[in-house]
């Protein structure tokens, strides 16, 4: 099957190692990891099915409904109404060592759109990544992704004038050297988002030792 740009990307998702990034050594150098499909068990290993004794039941086909997809545009800024949280969005890719860009970590800095993943509102999981705290101590720009709960949109504009509002689903936290890479940048049925940032702050050691990763899915 030829692939359009979004599913080429779609496939190469994860090419980013994920245990990113943030001040005071926050940043990974893990390399970075290609996504395979998940193993299927080959038919050889499949259990021979029993010999049916009664007719089969007709099953009634049921309608699984559409999921919302955009066409293909880059995103151009982000905003978070719940919580304030707004800045244009930096295309960040991959430095020569395979390692993920990170945003800059100025006070204000702007989150960033890995533009290895789909762009916001085509099918697969687009990713935004943003610093929680900035170098003056002061918070970043998904300091409060925490705050976020059922219902709270994320709204997404893109270059070609449109906007892909998406819905939280859920946050998770998860230990930077156990972090679930396919969980996070596998493909999805839908389109769906992901914001990312550090979380887990050691003060003895000054580092953040986790990521913070918010699921959310498009509705229109």
């Amino acid at each position: 099957m030829i692939s359009s740009p979004g599913s080429r990307r779609r496939s190469r998702l994860a090419a980013a190692a994920v245990a990113f990034f943030l001040l005071s050594g926050c940043a990974s150098e893990a390399p970075a990891q290609m996504l395979e499909n998940p193993p299927t068990t080959s038919p050889s290993a499949m259990p021979s099915p029993a010999p049916a004794t009664t007719a089969p039941q007709v099953q009634t086909p049921t309608t699984v409904p559409e999921l919302p997809v955009l066409p293909e545009s880059r995103p151009a800024s982000f905003l978070i109404p719940s919580t304030g949280a707004t800045s244009e969005l930096l295309s960040l890719g991959l430095r020569d060592n395979g390692t993920l860009e990170v945003p800059p970590d100025g006070p204000g800095a702007p989150a960033g759109w890995y533009n290895g993943s789909p762009t916001p509102g085509e099918r697969g999981p687009a990713v935004l990544l943003g610093h929680v705290n900035a170098t003056d101590g002061g918070p970043g720009i998904f300091a409060e992704l925490r705050k976020l709960k059922a219902g709270d949109t994320i709204e997404v504009t893109r270059e070609d004038g449109t906007k892909a509002v998406f819905t939280f689903d859920r946050g998770e936290q998860y230990a930077k050297d156990a972090f679930p890479t396919s969980k996070v940048y596998g493909n999805t049925a839908g389109a769906e988002l992901r914001l990312i940032t550090c979380d887990g702050f050691d003060p003895e050691t000054g580092e953040f030792d986790d990521n913070y990763v918010v699921y959310a899915k498009l509705v229109g």
